[in-house]
């Protein structure tokens, strides 16, 4: 693909281009031990390692371009290479794998949240498989899709290898997609780019401060899912019960989504009542507005709200209720 044809809109004005524009890209990735002729090496600033360090072994592997932070130069500068500087790398990075990698699963949930996104991630891919709907899923337990899998590595992949994913899971078939949205990987960029239809929260405690340094950029990288990457016609799947849920909606209603909520205190899933049983949990629901008794064959409150939450998933990308909910019935623990 042309370099041209990977820059687009504001990318042409924000970057500063040194170098021909007309280069075929064959590639793009930010580890220079996997670059091959033609191919876009991302080079970015780490708390580890620096990315730039490892410029010169990337164009001596046939790099065509580089795209780094503002202010690098080529120390070892050649003919016919293109170094593209950017205040926002990861994020350029990010949207230009989209476009390299191109076709993506028709409907793309994203979960973020402390805890459950595993379980949410899990569940909403059972109940999609469950009404027969070719489905997958992408976390911390790997991927799962119905012609292949793989073990788990990063919650949120690198922006390069998730968008090459999206498109191997398009080709092989699979319309609906679910993945995690770590913190981590909302703060570095890592989603931009991939076309979310449906965000959901899960619930939010103290973690990560190692990395984020106080609990308000903890929570500022997790609304990032909801303020920049749903778009105006989206839905944004909100746990009602949390104390950021007032916040999220502000966001989400903001930008004109539709805000789906679940929980005790939800309005399009309310849990009603919950009683814990031998083999599972009995529970009581109102869900738009109908009465609902259903077995939930899993143990444990928290899943009782991981449950609701995919639930909530599963209603916003237009499957049919009376199937959700008898899928609920036939969850299987992670």
């Amino acid at each position: 693909m042309r370099l041209t044809n990977l820059l687009v809109g504001e990318q042409w004005n924000e970057m500063e281009i040194a170098g021909p524009t007309d280069a075929d890209i064959t590639g793009l990735t930010a580890d220079s031990r996997k670059v091959e002729s033609g191919f876009l090496f991302a080079a970015f600033e780490g708390a580890v390692v620096d990315g730039r360090d490892f410029i010169p072994d990337a164009i001596a592997r046939g790099a065509a371009a580089i795209l780094a932070p503002e202010g690098t130069r080529l120390e070892d500068s050649r003919d016919g290479v293109t170094l593209l500087t950017s205040a926002l790398p990861r994020r350029d990075y990010a949207q230009m794998s989209a476009r390299f990698w191109g076709e993506q699963p028709a409907a793309i949930a994203a979960v973020t949240g402390t805890n459950g996104k595993s379980s949410v991630a899990d569940f909403t891919r059972q109940l999609w498989e469950q009404a027969g709907k070719a489905a997958a899923s992408i976390g911390t337990l790997g991927l799962v899709s119905p012609k292949w899998s793989e073990a788990g590595g990063l919650t949120t992949p690198d922006a390069g290898a998730l968008n090459q994913t999206l498109s191997s899971l398009a080709a092989d078939g699979v319309d609906y997609l679910v993945l995690e949205a770590s913190s981590h990987g909302l703060d570095q960029y890592r989603l931009d780019g991939v076309a979310v239809s449906i965000a959901a929260f899960t619930n939010l405690s103290r973690d990560h401060l190692d990395y984020h340094g106080s609990m308000e950029a903890y929570m500022a990288a997790k609304a990032r899912l909801f303020a920049d990457l749903l778009p105006a016609d989206g839905v944004a799947v909100l746990n009602a019960d949390e104390l950021v849920f007032d916040q999220l909606r502000e966001v989400a209603a903001a930008k004109g989504c539709w805000v789906l909520s679940y929980g005790r205190n939800g309005d399009d899933i309310r849990l009603v009542d919950v009683s814990a049983l031998a083999d599972g949990q009995k529970l009581n629901l109102v869900v738009k507005g109908e009465e609902h008794e259903l077995l939930l064959p899993l143990i444990g409150g928290f899943q009782v709200s991981n449950a609701l939450c995919a639930l909530g998933v599963v209603l916003a990308s237009g499957l049919d209720e009376d199937a959700a909910l008898a899928g609920l019935e036939a969850l299987k623990g992670v």
